[in-house]
Formats: structure tokens, C-alpha cells, sequence
């Protein structure tokens, strides 16, 4: 097939942004949270007056690196085959992306590598259940089969 299924990639990559806000929230939000937190209020930011905006930010961020991420899938699927391995093989992309850009918060010292490092390590196990489940949930149209007689 030649082309990508943009319905299914759409319906696949927000089934994964769930997933994936899910357990950024679990990981961020409560254990991660007094830490950042902390390191927030360090740099002078009340986090109360920022919370709202943030939170918005970081869901319609995993929402849309899910679609990202089930499209990445779609584009590769030809070359490595549709199943598990492929649906890691996105994955590992969309988390190396992201978390090459997440590291700019130590580089300009924002935030300390530890706490980076561990929310990173959350972010692997959130793009990589999100790409399972959003993977799965794309498929190709099957060709139409006509029978000669």
C-alpha cells in the first residue's frame, strides 16, 4: 500500500497521547512533583500561577507526539513489518526526539540532570506503551481482491 491511512493514524496517535498522559501524569505530577516543584521555585516562578498553562501544554504535547509517533509508525511499517518491533521502532524515535529537546532544561541549567533523567526514563515507558497500543490500532486498507473466471 503507498499510502498512509490518516484516519488511523489520527484515532491510533490519540489512543497513545492517553497513554501516554497517563503515565507522564503518574510519573510528573505525583511522584515527580514535589521535585519539580523544588526546582521550580528556584527559579524564582511561582508554580501555582503556572500550573493551568503547563498542564495544558504538556497534554496537547503527548497528544500530539502520539499522532507523531503512530505516523512515524505508518511511514516504516513497509520497511520493517507491521507488529510489536516496529511500533518500538517509532517509539524509540518520537522519545528520542523529545527528550534530546528536554535536555536543553539542564544545559541551561534549569533543572537538575537527576530529576531530568528520571522523568526521562518515565517518558520512555510512556512512549513505548503508547506506541504499542497506539500502533496496533493502525491498519492499512486491504486491497480489493477480484476473481477472474
Amino acid at each position: 500500500m503507498n499510502t498512509i491511512h490518516m484516519a488511523r493514524v489520527v484515532i491510533g496517535g490519540l489512543v497513545a497521547g492517553l497513554v501516554m498522559n497517563a503515565i507522564d501524569f503518574v510519573v510528573n505530577a505525583v511522584w515527580l512533583a514535589p521535585a519539580w516543584n523544588q526546582s521550580t521555585k528556584a527559579l524564582g516562578i511561582d508554580v501555582a500561577s503556572i500550573q493551568a498553562g503547563s498542564a495544558i501544554g504538556w497534554i496537547t504535547s503527548d497528544f500530539l507526539a502520539g499522532i507523531l509517533l503512530v505516523f512515524i509508525y505508518a511511514g516504516i511499517r513497509p520497511r520493517f513489518g507491521p507488529g510489536p518491533k516496529t511500533a518500538v521502532i517509532a517509539s524509540l524515535i518520537i522519545f528520542a526526539a523529545l527528550h534530546i529537546a528536554y535536555a536543553s532544561f539542564v544545559f541551561m541549567s534549569l533543572y537538575p540532570l537527576s530529576l531530568c533523567v528520571q522523568s526521562a526514563l518515565g517518558g520512555l515507558v510512556a512512549e513505548l506503551a503508547g506506541g504499542q497500543i497506539g500502533c496496533r490500532l493502525y491498519q492499512e486498507e486491504r486491497a480489493a481482491v477480484t476473481v477472474r473466471c
